[in-house]
């Protein structure tokens, strides 16, 4: 599952030939989470509270970065690194 961003310890990682909707995975440390793209909303995981609000910060900055790198890698091309939260 490939990288698109990392930053205070949080990694978001994208699947490619996943399932819709368009979503992201996130690790941190021990914790891991799916959010979707359109909004940014944990669907599935946990992660604590503060992680949860910057991974939700990051999404909101980046919707046309994570839609593309999406499209992507539904036709299985290598994805796009995105900026990671300043």
């Amino acid at each position: 599952m490939p990288e698109i961003s990392r930053f205070y310890g949080i990694i978001i990682r994208m699947f490619t030939r996943e399932h819709r909707p368009p979503h992201f995975h996130v690790q941190y440390g021990a914790h891991k989470a799916v959010f979707t793209i359109t909004p940014p909303e944990l669907t599935r995981g946990e992660l604590p509270p503060r992680a949860r609000r910057l991974v939700v910060e990051w999404a909101n900055e980046h919707v046309a970065d994570l839609l593309d790198d999406w499209e992507r890698s539904e036709q299985q091309v290598p994805l796009r690194p995105i900026a990671p939260l300043e």
